[in-house]
Formats: structure tokens, C-alpha cells, sequence
């Protein structure tokens, strides 16, 4: 059964590859009001953390940033409104579509180093309002990158197979029996912020080890990323160590958190003492696993 659905999403795509949505992308102004949700919304999920090309000086969400993984390098591309260079073409309904079902404006489907498995959780509302706040910002003309993917995974249809194992579309529905705080906490935290898309351990297949969830990754964007469960080094921290981290990246020794952590604090400082705490309460509530162990150092070459 799995198989016959996976075929039939692999030739959706090839089919929908030539589906040029009619809209296009609206000519009135966005609405004041959503653009600054939106705002909020782009600075709890970093945004510009991932989509500038921050090392090499590069323009606000133009792009480059290169992310290496083991099925080749990706490059973040640009999500301005350049109609030639960014989403300047894409409808409302063509971002949508990108962020809760992973296809692009032609139906295409995105490789999932763009965390729509996250963002797919989002309700309707957060999506329209981040396009507003996108539509709002400079446009930039610098051209995406090609990204370097090996073969096989470069064959996009293939995708379709990983998509029935490893997506489930959203939006992601509130915990019953749960308080409203958790519940926005795991919003932000699964969703918007999707941090267990870096701070989850992967299988080979590069999908989420759920049974792991939040247990640190070892190949994590930027190098290994750490156990946020109370089974790590988290476990001594309080609610409201974490919410410190989140405000301003210091950690209950003293200590400034440093690498990509640092760009997430960046926009999670911007986020009101009320979500910070929600986020800090659901992380709390984790269940505990062991941190994953270090990988093992390369075996020296025989001189």
C-alpha cells in the first residue's frame, strides 16, 4: 500500500511540474497590521538567520547561505519579492502551498532541508501573515544557487516515497487535557521556531527519529546540536533558565550560548515574555531521553 501511494505522489509531482499557479502575486499593499504579526512570526521562526547569507555579509533574505549535508549542499534561496530572482511571482495561495504541503509554485516538491514538515503545523492565519510580512520587505536581485545534490536524491520524484514515510501534513492541533500555555509553547516550539528540526537525531534516510525527539543531533546544521530533554545537560535547568537562553542566549552558568543557537536567540529575543515562557514550560515537559553519542573521529589514513 505504501508503495502504490508513493508512486501516485511521484507522478502527482511530475504532473503538477508544469501547474503554474494563474494568481500571482497580489498588487495591492499588505495589509499594516499583518505585516508586523508576520514580523513576529519571521523572527521566532529565524528567518533571516537561514535565508541571508549572514558570513558572507549578504543581503536580508537574498539567499546563499549554504547548508552541507550528507546527500549534497544546499543553498537557502532567496524569499524576497523579486519577481525574478525571489517569490516575486508567488500568490498567496502558491506560498501556502510551500509552507503546509512542501511544493513549490509548480507544484514541484521542495527537499525538506526547508522545514515545511515543521511548518505545515502553522494555522492558515500565521501563514498569510508571514506572506504579508515577506511581501513587506526590501527586494533583493541576487540570484538562488543551484544546490549541489548527489545522485540519486537529486531526482526529485523520489521525494514522494520519503514524503509518505516521514511528512504529515498539518496544522498541528492543540493537546486536549493540556493548559492553553503548553499548548502555544509546543506551537511555537514544533511549528514556528520548528526546533526539533535541528535538536532531533535523523536516520539514514535524513527523516526525524521521533523516538529521539529533541535528544540532540550529532550531524546537526552547523555541527551537533544538543539534547534539550531533561535527560541532558537541561534536565538542572529551570523554566526560567530556559526562557533566559531564549531571551538572551545566557545560560544558567554565565555562559553565552554560541554558534546557530546564537542567530535563533537573535529572534527569539524579540518574542513576548508570555511565548518565551510557554516555549520554556513545553520544553520543560519533554520527555527525557540520553544524548546521542558523539560521532566517532575519522580513522587516521596509513602514511
Amino acid at each position: 500500500m505504501r508503495v502504490r501511494l508513493a508512486a501516485a505522489a511521484a507522478l502527482s509531482a511530475l504532473l503538477c511540474a508544469s501547474c503554474v499557479s494563474p494568481q500571482g502575486a497580489p498588487t495591492t499593499p499588505p495589509d499594516p497590521q499583518a505585516v508586523i504579526r508576520g514580523a513576529y512570526l519571521a523572527a521566532a521562526g529565524d528567518c533571516q538567520g537561514c535565508h541571508t547569507d549572514l558570513k558572507g555579509n549578504g543581503p536580508a533574505l537574498a539567499g546563499g547561505r549554504a547548508l552541507a549535508t550528507q546527500f549534497g549542499a544546499f543553498y537557502a534561496p532567496n524569499i524576497t519579492f523579486d519577481k525574478t530572482a525571489g517569490i516575486g511571482t508567488w500568490s498567496e495561495e502558491d506560498f501556502h502551498r510551500a509552507m503546509r504541503s512542501g511544493q513549490g509554485a509548480h507544484g514541484e516538491f521542495l527537499y525538506p532541508v526547508f522545514p515545511y514538515t515543521a511548518f505545515s503545523g502553522m494555522t492558515d492565519q500565521d501563514i498569510s501573515d508571514l506572506y504579508a510580512f515577506l511581501r513587506a520587505q526590501p527586494t533583493q536581485s541576487q540570484p538562488s544557487k543551484a544546490d549541489a545534490v548527489k545522485f540519486p536524491f537529486n531526482m526529485r520524484p523520489l521525494l514522494g516515497f520519503w514524503r509518505v514515510l516521514f511528512f504529515r501534513e498539518g496544522p498541528l492541533q492543540p493537546v486536549q487535557g493540556q493548559t492553553a500555555e503548553w499548548n502555544r509553547g509546543r506551537y511555537l516550539a514544533e511549528a514556528v521556531a520548528h526546533c526539533g528540526e535541528c535538536h532531533t537525531p535523523r536516520n539514514a534516510l535524513g527523516g526525524l527519529d521521533n523516538s529521539r525527539a529533541y535528544a540532540g543531533d550529532p550531524h546537526g546544521p552547523g555541527g551537533k546540536t544538543p539534547n534539550i530533554t531533561p535527560g541532558g545537560k537541561l534536565a538542572k535547568w529551570s523554566v526560567d533558565d530556559i526562557a533566559e537562553l531564549l531571551d538572551s542566549g545566557m545560560t544558567p552558568d554565565g555562559d553565552y550560548t554560541g554558534g546557530e543557537m546564537a542567530t535563533v536567540v537573535n529572534g527569539t529575543g524579540k518574542l513576548s515574555t508570555a511565548d518565551k515562557h510557554a516555549i520554556a514550560i513545553y520544553v520543560k515537559s519533554l520527555a527525557p531521553h540520553p544524548s546521542a553519542p558523539a560521532p566517532a573521529p575519522a580513522a587516521a589514513k596509513p602514511s
